[in-house]
């Protein structure tokens, strides 16, 4: 399930719940190219209690055309597949790097 919000700061937020698979990344994908590439993003993936691989690569070419996103909830292993397939996050974005669980 995927919930998107704005924060008072006028972030848009999209929470991520359950099982991040293929499907979820292509729902994810589709939000993702509404938005302009430089709106303030914020994706919380805080509440998955699964992650699949192919999910997190899938949605990779989506969020590295995105400058202004922030990931909650990533672990270690998501975040560095993420790396591996092109996406960086600003070092003042880096909120799941100092916060990553294992």
């Amino acid at each position: 399930m995927m919930d998107l919000s704005r924060s008072d700061g006028g972030e848009v937020v999209i929470r991520v719940e359950g099982t991040f698979d293929r499907n979820a990344a292509v729902r994810l994908a589709r939000h993702l190219c509404d938005l302009p590439p430089a709106a303030p993003l914020v994706i919380d993936f805080s509440q998955v209690d699964h992650f699949h691989d192919v999910g997190v690569a899938a949605v990779a070419k989506e969020l590295a055309g995105h400058s202004g996103v922030a990931v909650r909830g990533l672990g270690r292993h998501q975040l560095r597949l993420l790396r591996y397939c092109g996406v960086e996050f600003p070092s003042r974005r880096r909120e799941a790097d100092e916060e990553a669980r294992d």
